[in-house]
């Protein structure tokens, strides 16, 4: 998988504290844009499906017990 050197700024205090403690800040921050990054396409992809609803007049919750229910019968 390749890298790319991602520079940012941050209080001293806070890179200081981490390193005391032995945080991998790399590591933390990796974390944090994956998990932005699920939540954005997640939120994304329920904006679509809100929509999509709209135009066939069912509810979300109406959806969620339809595919549900397609998934047990398999």
């Amino acid at each position: 998988m390749s890298r790319v050197v991602l520079s940012i700024r941050i209080q001293r205090r806070l890179k200081e504290e981490a390193e005391k403690l032995g945080i991998d800040i790399r590591a933390v921050v990796e974390k944090a844009l994956e998990d932005e990054i699920r939540r954005a396409k997640f939120m994304r992809f329920k904006k679509l499906v809100e929509e999509a609803l709209k135009n066939i007049d069912t509810t979300v919750e109406e959806w969620i017990k339809t595919v549900k229910e397609i998934r047990i019968e398999r």
